[in-house]
């Protein structure tokens, strides 16, 4: 059972990362009854994803009355979108720019939230004096697989400034954990990941931070999203709005308290000390976290993006398919 509820006396609900105003009576719709039990699909691994155990650990599932158990995924992520599409998982946190390309497939899966941006980097090797994009051209770049989100991230940056991501830099593939050996051997040159693994060999003073997935015009971009089943969101758009409503909230407690988020990581098997993921954390933008139409308007320009490095297809409308892949559960 389901009603409409305000979230105060004379008041409706709060989006994390707004204003206090006025919002349409649909958009207070809360969950009733017993909590609503609901499976998340994460990689405990990736950094980005720590909106999730926050929501969990500090009582933002069991406020919104979610009933919330993580399923740790390793797999493809053609994998994880059809788990999510066929109702093994309910929904998933990931990256945009690993999602977008498998997406094209048709899953039935709708993004209905940025999460934060800044957790993609490129490093170069100091002893190779690799310091710039321009002394990128004729090296090799490590990368953990050729359809990362650092490659696509990097690939799209790389041709907006004038390098051919595909005849003038080779991308080499290394298990995740030896990327930085590889520099050190000087089998390649630089070297694009996700956090944290970039962030803590940063640390070492080997390498040049190069650019992030927030330099120059990608500041304001997401990276991270959250996508729900999209049976789901037709049959109880009440449960997505709360999912949603939970992870932004949780996003905007790591961006306020960025030691809490870390030692909540860490208690998951996160790498690297207390200070390190804590200051990691503050260099993200958990504070920024898009739906509506911000949200579609970036997941159309890193379609347009992709397409113009040749990972989308060329005959995908960028337009349609943004329209198609999110949804904006929370107007």
């Amino acid at each position: 059972a389901r009603a409409l509820t305000a979230s105060g006396t004379g008041s409706l609900s709060y989006v994390p990362g707004e204003a206090f105003i006025c919002r349409t009576a649909a958009n207070s719709e809360e969950l009733q009854g017993p909590p609503r039990q609901l499976k998340l699909a994460w990689n405990a691994n990736a950094a980005c994803t720590v909106a999730a155990p926050v929501a969990k650990e500090r009582g933002i599932f069991a406020k919104h009355n979610l009933d919330v158990d993580f399923v740790n995924f390793g797999g493809s992520t053609d994998q994880l979108l059809e788990a999510i599409a066929t109702g093994k998982a309910d929904a998933g946190l990931g990256l945009a720019l690993r999602w977008l390309k498998p997406l094209e497939q048709g899953f039935d899966v709708r993004i209905t939230a940025g999460v934060h941006g800044g957790c993609i980097r490129l490093l170069g090797s100091k002893a190779a004096n690799i310091d710039s994009l321009e002394s990128l051209r004729g090296k090799a770049i490590a990368i953990s697989d050729q359809a990362s989100p650092a490659k696509n991230f990097f690939s799209i940056y790389l041709a907006k400034k004038g390098i051919d991501p595909a005849q003038e830099v080779e991308w080499r593939q290394y298990p995740a954990n030896l990327l930085a050996l590889a520099v050190d051997k000087g089998e390649v040159q630089a070297l694009a990941e996700i956090d944290p693994l970039p962030y803590l060999w940063l640390k070492e003073g080997k390498l040049n931070e190069i650019a992030t997935n927030l330099t120059g015009e990608f500041a304001d971009r997401t990276c991270c999203v959250l996508a729900i089943r999209g049976s789901l969101t037709r049959g109880e758009m009440a449960v997505a709005a709360a999912l949603t409503r939970s992870i932004l909230e949780a996003a905007d407690r790591v961006a306020s308290d960025p030691a809490d988020a870390a030692a909540i990581y860490s208690g998951y098997g996160g790498r690297g000390s207390l200070e390190d993921l804590a200051t990691m954390y503050r260099s993200h933008t958990h504070h920024r976290h898009p739906v509506g139409a911000e949200l579609k308007k970036q997941l159309l320009l890193y379609t347009d993006e992709l397409r113009a490095v040749n990972v989308i297809k060329r005959s995908t409308d960028p337009a349609k398919f943004a329209d198609r892949i999110y949804l904006d559960v929370l107007s």
